[in-house]
C-alpha cells in the first residue's frame, strides 16, 4: 500500500509497517554527534522561518547544535527533495506544514511525492489564518466585507504566499461560502509581499497567518483583522472574533507545522528528534510564548500520532483541493 492510499483511507498507522521495515537499523554512533540542519521551505522571515528557529533554539538543550537552513522556491520542492534525497540518518530534517505538503501533495502538478517521500518526527504547532483588509476599505466586519464584495464584483482583489498555499486555498473557500464572491487573486512569493501590498493599498484583502507581525500590524492600524480563521478566539488577540462568530458556520482554517525526516529514518533517531521536543514544549512558560506569537503548541504527537494527524489533514483539505482545480507547482 502506498502513503497517499493510506492519507486518503485514513487507515491506521500500523499499515506504514512494511515502508518501516526498509528503515536502516539504528546508527552506529549514539544521535547526535554533530549538527543539526532543520530546512525551511521559505526565505528567512516568514511564518515557516519564525516556527524553525523557535524549534532550533529549544532543542538544542537535547539535540545539540541545530542549524536553520532556508531553501525557498519552487513551492517547497526545493527544500523537500533536498530533504528526501539526504542520508536518512535525523542529520537533515525539514519543517513542513499545511501549505507545503498536504495541499500540495492534493495537487495533480507537483514535482515531488511529500507523502512518500518524508516521515514525521513530531507535530510542533498550528497557526490560524485570519481575514485582514487594507485599512482605506470601508468594512470593519466579515458580514461588511461580503456586502461590499457583492456589492462590487470584480472590484476586489486579494494576495496569497502563491498558488496552491493555504492563504490561497482558504480565500476561495471562502468565497464559495459566502456565496461565490467575485475577487481576483493575485498571487506572491510568500505572504511578505502581499502584507506590504496590502498595507499600501494596492490589494484589498489578505487571508495571512495569524502572527506577532500580523497582530502588531493590526494594532498599528496598519492593516485591519477582521477576523480568525479558528475555533475559538486566540489568546494573543482575544478581541478579534472567529470566522464562526462573524456568519460563517465551521469555517475554520489552520496550518500545522511539524518536523520532518527522509521516509527510511530509523524509528529511534525519530523518537529521539520527539522526546528533544516534548521536553520543552509541556513548559507553560514556553507555551505562552508561543500563543503569544499566535502559536497554538501541539503536545504528545510523535511518529505514530503525526501519522495519524497528517492522515486527518490530507483527508479534510484534498477535496477542497481538489473541488478548486488547484494547480500547484
Amino acid at each position: 500500500m502506498r502513503r497517499r492510499d493510506f492519507l486518503i483511507g485514513g487507515l491506521a498507522a500500523a499499515q506504514w509497517a512494511p515502508l518501516r521495515a526498509l528503515a536502516q537499523g539504528a546508527p552506529q554512533a549514539p544521535f547526535p554527534t554533530r549538527p543539526v540542519h532543520i530546512v525551511v521551505p521559505s526565505t528567512a522571515g516568514g511564518v515557516h522561518d519564525v516556527i524553525a528557529r523557535i524549534w532550533a533554539d529549544r532543542v538544542k538543550t537535547a539535540l545539540g547544535a541545530v542549524v536553520v537552513e532556508n531553501r525557498g522556491g519552487g513551492g517547497a520542492s526545493i527544500a523537500l527533495n533536498y530533504v528526501a534525497q539526504s542520508q536518512p540518518d535525523g542529520y537533515v530534517l525539514l519543517l513542513g506544514s499545511t501549505s507545503t505538503l498536504v495541499l500540495r501533495e492534493g495537487s495533480s502538478n507537483r514535482a515531488y511525492d511529500a507523502i512518500k517521500d518524508i516521515t514525521p518526527a513530531t507535530i510542533v504547532a498550528t497557526t490560524s489564518t485570519s481575514i485582514a483588509v487594507t485599512p482605506s476599505l470601508p468594512v470593519t466586519t466579515v458580514g461588511e466585507l461580503i456586502d461590499y464584495a457583492k456589492a462590487h464584483p470584480g472590484k476586489l482583489t486579494y494576495g496569497s504566499a502563491g498558488v496552491g498555499a493555504i492563504t490561497h486555498v482558504t480565500v476561495e473557500q471562502f468565497k464559495q461560502r459566502a456565496g461565490g464572491l467575485d475577487m481576483l487573486h493575485v498571487p506572491y512569493k510568500g505572504v511578505a509581499p502581499a502584507l506590504n501590498d496590502l498595507m499600501s493599498g494596492e490589494i484589498s484583502v489578505v487571508f495571512p497567518n495569524v502572527t506577532a507581525q500580523v497582530i502588531a500590524l493590526h494594532r498599528s492600524g496598519k492593516l485591519r483583522l477582521l477576523a480568525v480563521n479558528a475555533p475559538a478566539r486566540l489568546a494573543a488577540i482575544a478581541d478579534i472574533p472567529t470566522a464562526i462568530e462573524s456568519g460563517l458556520p465551521d469555517f475554520v482554517s489552520q496550518t500545522f507545522f511539524g518536523i520532518f525526516a527522509p521516509a527510511t529514518t530509523a524509528k529511534p533517531v525519530l523518537q529521539k528528534i520527539n522526546a528533544a521536543t516534548q521536553q520543552e514544549w509541556v513548559d507553560p512558560e514556553f507555551q505562552k510564548r508561543l500563543m503569544d506569537a499566535g502559536f497554538e503548541p501541539m503536545l504528545g504527537y510523535g511518529p505514530v500520532e503525526a501519522e495519524q494527524y497528517l492522515a486527518q489533514e490530507f483527508a479534510r483539505w484534498n477535496p477542497i483541493v481538489q473541488s478548486l482545480g488547484t494547480q500547484n507547482q
